[in-house]
């Protein structure tokens, strides 16, 4: 079976010496361990697009396999099975295919160097801005990763993994990002506005029910928002259950908008983490298409990655889906 594996250097656990520890668990797959955007891509184009592998891994975070799979489509390639190989600090994406740490995923490769062929899992993704993402936003998540990883860029290089992860992400979130929402005197304020087919809301019980009133058009939020965005999958990294509902109805993604005040939240954040519903201030609608509008520019992500400050952003579910590896299920049918 043809195998290719990218590998980024500036993920938490990316390096040489992973890059040849795959290379001796996979003797013939091609390893290439990148330092930039630019050296992916001309790997892609040099090796990939003339020699397409039926197994394509990426070695990073979320931000990793996301631009890996934009770099695909920048390049017009069909993407192949795709599987999501840990190495950054959340994992969000990699945890929705069955496999949430790095020593968990060198188990599941040993089976792809064995001959196993891995079984897919069809997954939608959100459209924003040309790029495809299982999920993109604003708020508390963008504002607390730019803030973890000024932190760590302030540590020195050998002591980087060991303050990374959920203690470095925690760190990070009560010693700068709430500390300055406490000390803020508003909050923005936004306009979720449907685009798509009519909106679908979540009741008490967690089920999905037309919303009256949210067909094309038409208005679904307008007021202060803490965090918010669009998902096709449940967590953003490190087991924070940002989006529950976001597999409930085939075809849709899940939108959110949080929009209680940071002392509120902080007090709930165990019932914020795990997913708790229904939570005050909380609002979630499955939707095709939105468009969002700021009374500012707020910061704004996508799968991971900041891509600058925003007023104004579509997100829709996009007409593509990736045919995933699914680890679990290789790992339940061992």
């Amino acid at each position: 079976m043809s195998i290719a594996v990218l590998v980024n250097m500036h993920a938490r656990h990316g390096s040489e010496a992973v890059g040849d520890r795959i290379r001796r668990i996979l003797p013939q797959a091609r390893v290439a361990v990148t330092q930039s955007i630019d050296e992916a891509r001309t790997w892609i184009r040099d090796e990939i697009a003339h020699d397409r592998p039926r197994v394509l891994l990426s070695g990073g975070g979320d931000g990793t396999a996301v631009s890996l799979l934009n770099e695909l489509r920048a390049q017009h390639l069909t993407v192949p099975a795709f599987g999501l190989f840990p190495l950054g600090t959340g994992n969000g994406w990699a945890r929705a295919t069955g496999v949430s740490g790095t020593k968990a995923a060198f188990r599941e490769l040993a089976q792809l160097g064995n001959g196993v062929t891995p079984p897919l899992r069809s997954f939608g993704m959100v459209l924003t801005e040309g790029r495809v993402t299982p999920f993109a936003g604003t708020g508390w998540d963008a504002e607390i990763l730019s803030d973890y990883r000024k932190m760590i860029e302030a540590i020195p290089p050998e002591d980087r993994v060991a303050s990374g992860g959920t203690k470095g992400y925690f760190r990070s979130l009560f010693t700068r990002t709430i500390p300055r929402h406490l000390r803020a005197k508003d909050r923005p304020r936004v306009r979720v506005i449907n685009l798509g087919t009519p909106a679908l809301m979540i009741d008490p019980e967690g089920r999905p029910v037309l919303m009256p009133n949210g067909g094309h058009g038409a208005v679904l939020y307008d007021g202060p928002i803490s965090v918010g965005g669009a998902a096709t999958t449940e967590q953003l990294g490190l087991g924070f259950r940002a989006f529950r509902f976001a597999h409930l109805v085939p075809g849709r993604m899940a939108v959110r908008v949080y929009a209680a005040s940071t002392l509120h939240a902080t007090l709930r954040l165990p019932w914020l983490w795990r997913g708790a519903h229904p939570l005050p201030h909380d609002h979630n609608w499955l939707l095709t298409r939105c468009r969002w509008e700021f009374d500012r520019p707020v910061p704004f992500e996508i799968g991971g990655d900041l891509v600058g400050e925003r007023t104004e952003v579509e997100m829709s579910l996009a007409d593509e889906t990736v045919p995933l590896v699914d680890w679990g299920r290789m790992r339940r049918e061992k």
